[in-house]
């Protein structure tokens, strides 16, 4: 499994992309994609929804659990990744391309781990 070198990861297992006119996409690592198994069901935060870094936003739930969503960081929900709600098995096939969950206009960040942080931090 390899990390991308082009994104943040949080302690939650989330990755967070470069902001692009203030708007960065988030979604799993395939490390929790594949600690998860078989995800069954997505609920995304609507669009609009104000969040904040490290608060559940969501519930993502597989054959084996329901586990929480954090978002990486503060500000607006722009856009939801309807692909996810419609097919969750997506999330388990391409948790760094096809399945992004969200997208956020960000406002404020936390400190995130780079890829060879989080190859550390997971044991990789």
């Amino acid at each position: 499994m390899s990390n991308p070198t082009h994104l943040q990861y949080s302690k939650e297992h989330e990755w967070l992309t470069a902001a692009e006119d203030g708007v960065s996409t988030v979604g799993i690592t395939e490390h929790a994609a594949t600690a998860l198994g078989d995800i069954v069901y997505v609920q995304l935060p609507e669009v609009g929804t104000v969040v904040t870094a490290g608060e559940s936003v969501g519930e993502l739930e597989s054959t084996k659990s329901v586990s929480d969503l954090f978002t990486p960081a503060s500000g607006e929900i722009v856009e939801i990744n309807q692909a996810v709600i419609d097919d969750p098995a997506l999330v388990n096939g391409e948790p760094f391309t096809g399945a992004w969950l969200y997208k956020l206009r960000v406002t404020d960040t936390v400190e995130l781990l780079d890829a060879a942080g989080y190859d550390a931090f997971i044991g990789a």
